[in-house]
């Protein structure tokens, strides 16, 4: 009997679109989100699954349907009948922080396939990154083609990320950045990552801070509005509609909105010129992996995370 591809994708999108170019193998769907909210190692573990379903519904009302999670991940339990396992996968954070996550679940499950990386990014003539869901059919294949086989080292640092990520100290992350790898986006991915902490003048991501620049920047009509501008010019962050309504509503203490406009308010221009820390103001409580997102801010002068004060010993 012919020996199958596994595929393992992003996203229902990808999942979709792959069926529409005819690939006939077998698909499995990742549809978490773990670069937001707590995580522990042992991802087949039911503590795992009752942390990620408590956040998931806590934060963004999100009913985790188990049933189908387990049936979408009982397609590892055939893994002898794969000869490979194909994973799709983009050039953000979002996607990285999965990746890492799936190549650690093969890793506990004892899968030992040959690993194979398809990533989206720069496109040859196109100005933007690209998602692998928005490639043409040609490009998509093209990208098929020149799939990447990671090898023993990748998948160590992959296991290695994600066991850091789970833990208490993220400036573990830092000596990685400069780590070559098959990875060519996971530079990129930890700088985003550290700098998604609370500033040390300003209380405020880089991501926040980015988004009260498209208000002072442009002529923004609504939150909605907004939200069009924050998901388009995010750069390696690729986070979703929900994520970023939900900095938006974060935000809101900085702006100024009527039927017709947004515009920053004074506290919005002063958290941009970084005169005050808004970190407590804001109080976007997350929670990373391990690590609770307001113990500690990014020092620009040190370029690391540094405790925030009030939690210090």
């Amino acid at each position: 009997m012919k020996k199958k591809i596994l595929h393992i994708t992003n996203g229902n999108n990808l999942t979709d679109y792959l069926r529409e170019l005819d690939f006939t193998d077998d698909i499995l769907t990742w549809q978490e989100m773990l670069c937001e909210g707590p995580t522990i190692p042992a991802i087949a573990s039911e503590e795992f699954f009752d942390l990620r379903s408590k956040f998931l519904k806590t934060c963004y009302d999100i009913e985790v349907d188990t049933e189908e999670l387990q049936m979408e991940l009982s397609k590892l339990d055939k893994a002898d009948a794969y000869i490979e396992i194909h994973l799709w996968f983009e050039y953000d954070l979002f996607c990285h922080i999965n990746l890492i996550g799936v190549i650690s679940l093969l890793h506990q499950k004892e899968i030992n396939k040959p690993l194979y990386l398809i990533c989206s990014g720069r496109v040859e003539g196109e100005k933007n990154l690209k998602g692998l869901a928005e490639l043409s059919p040609e490009q998509l294949r093209n990208h098929y083609d020149n799939r990447v086989l990671l090898n023993d080292s990748d998948k160590d640092l992959a296991i290695t990320l994600w066991r850091t990520y789970c833990g208490k100290d993220h400036n573990i992350l830092k000596p990685y950045i400069v780590r070559e790898s098959n990875f060519k986006y996971m530079s990129n991915c930890l700088k985003a990552h550290l700098k998604r902490f609370p500033h040390q003048k300003s209380g405020l991501s880089v991501l926040e801070d980015n988004i009260l620049r498209l208000v002072r920047d442009n002529e923004i009509k609504s939150r909605h509005h907004l939200l069009g501008y924050s998901l388009n010019y995010q750069g390696y962050y690729g986070f979703g509609d929900l994520q970023h309504r939900r900095l938006i509503d974060k935000l809101s203490i900085f702006f100024e909105e009527t039927d017709a406009s947004l515009t920053l308010n004074r506290d919005g221009h002063e958290a941009l010129f970084r005169k005050k820390n808004y970190a407590v103001e804001v109080n976007n409580d997350l929670v990373y992996g391990g690590v609770q997102r307001l113990e500690y801010q990014f020092s620009i002068e040190e370029n690391k995370l540094i405790k925030t004060i009030h939690h210090a010993n």
